[in-house]
């Protein structure tokens, strides 16, 4: 990461947890963690998606992956993991 975090982003272990729900991703322009770190800004903050920091990708990106990634299932997929995750800890 090049930037400077946001105390939205994810940590490195927490990004561990979730990386492998993106092996089926196709890869594109823009990194699937700072995507996420994206969109967990926008859903922590409230700020309209225009206004996303110019430092995260476009937030028209931001959206459509966004929105894809909801369409497709893949956020209850995330839950799914970290839920699992944390109950085999226990």
């Amino acid at each position: 990461m090049t930037r400077k975090p946001y105390p939205t982003d994810l940590t490195d272990a927490q990004w561990q947890a979730i990386e492998p729900c993106f092996t089926n991703c196709r890869n594109r322009k823009w990194d699937k963690r700072e995507l996420v770190n994206a969109a967990l800004y926008i859903t922590k903050t409230g700020c309209q998606w225009r206004m996303l920091p110019h430092d995260f990708p476009p937030h028209d990106t931001v959206w459509s992956f966004y929105r894809r990634a909801n369409q497709s299932g893949l956020w209850d997929k995330i839950l799914l993991a970290l839920v699992q995750k944390t109950f085999s800890k226990q």
